[in-house]
């Protein structure tokens, strides 16, 4: 159902104009000036009630995406390498044509669909990529999910009794904030929709407060924290040892919540092997330490402890998720001021939820028997599912706002995969290393050109706001918003019709807490501000006997993986990832304000580390593990732990194959080359990419040789 879109002569009018940011989760306010049809200054809104002013250099980057002469705005077809464009229409119905095609010979499971990150950040394909996705029919479903936080959802499932009811820290009001594996100040925060995280973390420590971080790098967030080293992908025995301490020393103290408490007795159970003393060598921590920070964190006035990727990418990551809940629950800072809360969003998503609905493993992958989560397959599983011959596999393929190449395991294989398909459509607005495959690209207009609502992101926001993003450009007539070209596609499919995603975001607005118009939204250009969390429980829970289970029997069950942890080998080099400020994940290489300065693809070692492997800083390094080999430049640092390399994670353009032009100064290397796609988490399927054993070796040719090797 495309709809004509305005004249490319309506430009807008001169004047300031106010939005949020929607590149990352922390959806800061901005304002824009706009002179003769061009952004000329961006800043930050300091009347958004959430973000007060505070900007990142991505969202001063924001006209850039918008001006980008590398985006494409009309639909692309592949014949060989050779790309032509194409009307709307004409594309939409070829793509339409194809993938009935694939499904009506080999069966509805033969289509996948990868949705990537930026899907929750645009509400157009929010709220309309569902019917498109429905009328597909098939089971090959996969998100950037499974890559980075299904144990969030998978603990708040078990304990809470839904996907997203998970806990946020009051970081605003918190007397101790514990933070393992997260940084904020890199991130702007993640399952944490808190702008200028580092005035939040500064006014911690103003107000008496204290900050610590656990984290096998001493990342940018520890500069506002006390920071101690631990060893990758054993985080779950730590929190476990805090747990033991608490409960043998009789700290626990669960409050107004403990009538509606399941499994105490089970957890006191479950913790009391694992003593400060026993998980101390393998962790790398010491046994007292650990004492004395369960003491500390248990007597503190509140507390709260949050951990993000670093916990949630690993080997143990559902266990880790679960162990921090219940270590916020037993010492009384869950559902209270100063501790993990549950926001109120303005549009809700669990308006309809049902108590007792559990979404998952209803069916498995064909090739590994992987179970699903919440109607999706693990995304480690994608290029198994497509190259593995037999009955259901994957031989056409939708790909939407997502670079999987670059930011799932396996890369390497994957990008052979790709290339086998029967049939493949991206539905976004770049040629890159995963969109290159594409017979049809069809690219959406973005940021500047389209209304947007944060459904997601104030579902994890640290206070309840709302505010509707107006577009400040007008699309041409050879453009298309994303919800068009989900319900074209959708209609083109079931030959019923879809709607606007607005009406489908007013009828939740008006449903929502706060009962409000869009029209509500409108009037107000720096968002409402509704005030900060407030404890929500036992009334929000979802769980089928309506307590909050702090014993599920699948993670008990898990317990003896970890278990087998403590007797394992040290690997010599264990590889972790990293984020930066001036980018997200794959996003925003190719603009050249964000990618000025020095390389930031380098493998980070310490220094005793690289005098073992023979390399000083500036050398050339190879990283090999299991799956693929990279070559990067060494950075000697103190920051690391020894035995812990760092390699940042989304860079790797202009693969092998076809030459893309790639506007960005530092290309660098894939970290999901390295990455396996049989280390998951067991019980969640999340994608275990950091802690992966590696070795190291000095690369002697020069650099322009293994630049030009690696194309």
């Amino acid at each position: 159902m495309t709809q004509p879109a305005l004249p490319a002569t309506n430009i807008p009018e001169d004047g300031t104009y106010y939005r949020a940011c929607n590149l990352c989760e922390a959806i800061c306010g901005l304002e824009l000036t706009v002179k003769g049809g061009v952004v000329t200054d961006v800043r930050g809104d300091p009347a958004d009630p959430l973000s007060h002013g505070h900007i990142c250099p991505k969202g001063t980057a924001m006209p850039d995406l918008h001006r980008d002469p590398d985006r494409l705005k009309r639909p692309l077809r592949r014949q060989g390498d050779t790309w032509t464009e194409m009307e709307w229409d004409e594309a939409l119905d070829h793509v339409a044509t194809e993938l009935t095609r694939v499904r009506n010979a080999h069966g509805p499971d033969s289509v996948g669909i990868y949705q990537g990150n930026p899907s929750v950040h645009n509400s157009g394909t929010l709220l309309s990529a569902g019917g498109f996705v429905k009328a597909l029919g098939t089971h090959n479903r996969f998100s950037a999910t499974s890559v980075d936080q299904l144990p969030h959802h998978r603990a708040a499932l078990e304990m809470l009794g839904h996907p997203l009811l998970m806990p946020i820290p009051d970081v605003d009001r918190t007397d101790f904030l514990l933070m393992m594996g997260a940084n904020p100040a890199a991130s702007n925060g993640s399952i944490l929709t808190a702008p200028g995280m580092r005035q939040r973390l500064k006014a911690i420590a103003a107000r008496g407060g204290r900050v610590l971080l656990i984290d096998p790098r001493r990342t940018e967030s520890a500069e506002f924290a006390e920071h101690h080293f631990i060893r990758p992908g054993t985080d779950a025995l730590l929190l476990l040892a805090l747990l033991n301490v608490i409960f043998a020393e009789g700290l626990t103290k669960p409050g107004r919540l403990e009538p509606f408490l399941g499994g105490l007795e089970a957890l006191r159970a479950a913790a009391l092997p694992y003593s400060p003393e026993r998980v101390a060598g393998t962790t790398g921590l010491d046994a007292g330490f650990i004492r004395t920070l369960a003491r500390d964190f248990a007597a503190a006035p509140s507390a709260v402890a949050y951990g993000r990727v670093g916990l949630s990418t690993q080997a143990f990551g559902g266990l880790c998720q679960w162990l921090l809940n219940a270590l916020n629950v037993v010492t009384g800072n869950f559902d209270r001021v100063g501790g993990a809360m549950l926001p109120a969003p303005a549009f809700d998503l669990l308006m309809r939820a049902k108590k007792g609905e559990r979404p998952l493993g209803r069916f498995t992958s064909r090739v590994r028997g992987l179970p699903e989560f919440d109607g999706e397959l693990p995304s480690a599983a994608m290029a198994e599912e497509m190259d593995t011959p037999g009955d259901g596999q994957i031989r056409a393929f939708v790909c939407v706002a997502g670079n999987p190449v670059l930011s799932t395991p396996g890369g390497e294989r994957l990008d052979a995969a790709l290339g086998g398909l029967d049939f493949m459509v991206a539905v976004d607005p770049y040629l890159n290393e995963t969109t290159r495959h594409a017979h049809i690209i069809l690219p959406p207009a973005t940021g500047l050109e389209t209304e947007h609502y944060d459904v997601i992101f104030h579902h994890f926001a640290v206070r309840n706001t709302a505010r509707l993003n107006r577009p400040i450009f007008p699309i041409t007539e050879d453009q298309r918003f994303d919800w068009q070209i989900f319900e074209g596609l959708r209609e083109r499919l079931t030959g019923k019709k879809g709607s606007d995603p607005a009406a489908r975001l007013a009828l939740g607005l008006k449903h929502g807490p706060y009962k409000l118009t869009l029209d509500d939204l409108r009037n107000a250009p720096h968002g409402l501000d509704f005030g900060p969390m407030t404890p929500c429980l036992p009334e929000k829970l979802l769980t089928e006997d309506g307590r909050l289970n702090l014993a599920p029997e699948s993670l008990l069950a898990d317990l003896p993986r970890l278990e087998a942890l403590l007797d394992a080998p040290v690997p010599a080099f264990t590889l972790i990832g990293r984020r930066q400020l001036r980018s997200n994940n794959s996003w925003m290489h190719n603009t050249p304000r964000l990618m000025r300065g020095a390389d930031r693809c380098t493998v980070m070692l310490h220094p005793d580390d690289a005098a073992s492997v023979g390399v000083a800083s500036g050398d050339l390094l190879a990283v090999q593990s299991r799956v693929g080999r990279v070559v990067a430049p060494a950075e000697l640092t103190d920051a690391l732990m020894p035995g812990v390399v760092s390699l940042p994670h989304g860079f790797g353009h202009g693969r092998s194959g076809t030459r893309l032009e790639v506007a960005s100064a530092h290309p660098g290397v894939s970290y999901n080359d390295l990455a396996d796609p049989l280390l998951l988490d067991d019980l969640t399927g999340n994608a275990a990419v950091n802690g992966i054993p590696v070795a190291l070796e000095r690369v002697e040719q020069a650099k322009e040789e293994v630049a030009l090797s690696a194309d």
